[in-house]
């Protein structure tokens, strides 16, 4: 089932086109992940799925609800964690919390097991007398999402939630939202793409205004223009090897790969996308005599597909 259905979507800003007609969908129970370098319109595109702002033209549709005629009842559906978490300081975390769950109008004998759930969820036990002013970075991101979720929405969005984590924070953060999956629909946006590897199925890649990238990272991989690589390390390297391996049929690039110390650990070999060399290298070395320490097919990984789509010019 469909949960979002962003059409033609273009946002301007005077003669800036931060967003530039773009589609796509997210389904029920999916976790995508939202990238794109600065200003390349995803926090824009966020902000007018969670009715924050109108778009200059196209539409967003959430569970069969349009942006212009149900904004009240799309808020209802969506938790938004924005990059900067709007927390006030001076209260303490439970006051918070409370705060934000009167605005949500959450109120009745289910309201305080309800706040009990959210701060089980977000691992806050311990800190829901403090006040947020005193919290780490982390529990403040924890509070922010807790925000985000304690009215219970089918949807999560959220822009950079790990960012100024240390690794052990992002960690914590990654695993929560992993297990938020299980249970809604997530948009992540951020610009550490290990944590979308280990946390998203799905990844849209936006770049100036529009989507240049929609699939698994697999598919993404997999399916991305260029050329087949495979590492080949060999025990012993001499002068002649490079210009061997050059001169093997189907073999486009050979490149060297340093030793931090100076000479050669091994060479990085392409062909054109579809090839495998790696049954003709290996009878090319035996050939040579060659003693191979270790062969492996390499695919373009997500931090070089996202770095090639987004090259500005």
């Amino acid at each position: 089932m469909d949960m979002i259905r962003v059409k033609n979507l273009t946002k301007n800003y005077g003669a800036l086109k931060a967003v530039d007609d773009i589609s796509f969908v997210v389904q029920t129970g999916e976790i995508v992940g939202f990238l794109g370098p600065n200003a390349a319109g995803k926090t824009t595109t966020m902000r007018i799925i969670t009715c924050f702002m109108p778009p200059t033209s196209g539409t967003v549709e959430v569970d069969d609800l349009n942006i212009f005629d149900n904004s009240l009842e799309i808020r209802k559906k969506i938790g938004y964690l924005p990059e900067n978490a709007p927390l006030y300081w001076e209260m303490n975390v439970i006051e918070y919390l409370q705060f934000i769950m009167g605005l949500r109008g959450i109120n009745g004998n289910n309201s305080s097991k309800r706040l009990k759930r959210i701060i089980d969820i977000c691992g806050l036990g311990s800190v829901v007398h403090k006040d947020i002013g005193e919290l780490s970075k982390g529990f403040r991101q924890r509070v922010g999402l807790a925000q985000a979720m304690i009215h219970d929405p089918d949807i999560l969005i959220l822009d950079e939630p790990t960012i100024g984590l240390d690794p052990n924070q992002i960690v914590e953060i990654r695993n929560l939202i992993k297990e938020l999956g299980k249970e809604k629909t997530v948009i992540l946006s951020t610009h550490i793409l290990p944590e979308v590897e280990a946390t998203c199925g799905r990844v849209l890649i936006i770049h100036e205004g529009k989507i240049v990238a929609d699939g698994t990272a697999e598919e993404l991989q997999s399916g991305f223009k260029g050329r087949e690589r495979i590492y080949l390390e060999l025990k012993k390297i001499d002068h002649e090897v490079e210009n061997k391996l050059n001169s093997l049929d189907k073999v486009e690039k050979v490149e060297k790969v340093p030793l931090p110390s100076g000479g050669i650990k091994g060479f990085y070999i392409e062909s054109s996308k579809g090839v495998d060399l790696r049954e003709s290298l290996f009878n090319f070395s035996v050939e040579n005599n060659w003693t191979i320490l270790e062969m492996k097919r390499e695919q373009a990984s997500l931090e070089e597909i996202f770095r090639l789509l987004t090259k500005s010019g």
